[in-house]
């Protein structure tokens, strides 16, 4: 395989950071991350932008909130009576709580305020209405996954 396309699968080393240059995902330069392109575990646009990159290519490129996990939408904040949840533990602001729904579902919000009454929630994705900058470096391609997650691609070093 020469180039990365609908099907394959790729092994990454990538770095995502904020317009600012705070650094949100990163892999370990000894594992890349790899991924089956088109099965739906990337944001469209980070998938986009690996579409025809070749071995040990590097990229940087810019994901708008539209390409990546949407703009937020303020209907997503939700207000709890703190008393009829079942916590494990006392929430703050910036804690990840998940939700259950009637059918099983696990649903995670930040949490956003909280006080002696209620917990505001915030169900938006954490990055969404960001634009998030992209460091990438396409260490394999390969028609089938490997059997190994743990090589050290010594030519995998923009992490």
């Amino acid at each position: 395989m020469n180039k990365v396309d609908y099907g394959t699968f790729v092994k990454l080393c990538y770095t995502g950071t904020l317009k600012n240059g705070v650094v949100f995902d990163k892999t370990d330069k000894c594992k890349p991350f790899e991924v089956r392109i088109g099965d739906g575990n990337l944001v469209q646009g980070f998938e986009n932008a690996l579409i025809g990159m070749g071995l040990n290519e590097r990229k940087s490129f810019v994901l708008g909130p539209e390409e990546a996990y949407g703009e937020r939408d303020e209907r997503l904040e939700r207000v709890f009576e703190k008393e009829r949840l079942q916590l494990g533990s006392e929430p703050f602001p910036g804690k990840v709580i998940s939700f259950m729904t009637q059918d099983g579902r696990e649903y995670p919000a930040v949490v956003k305020f909280v006080n002696d009454e209620i917990i505001v929630a915030d169900f938006n994705h954490p990055l969404a209405g960001r634009e998030l900058v992209f460091e990438v470096e396409v260490a394999s391609i390969n028609e089938t996954q490997s059997d190994s997650q743990s090589e050290c691609a010594a030519q995998c070093c923009c992490v």
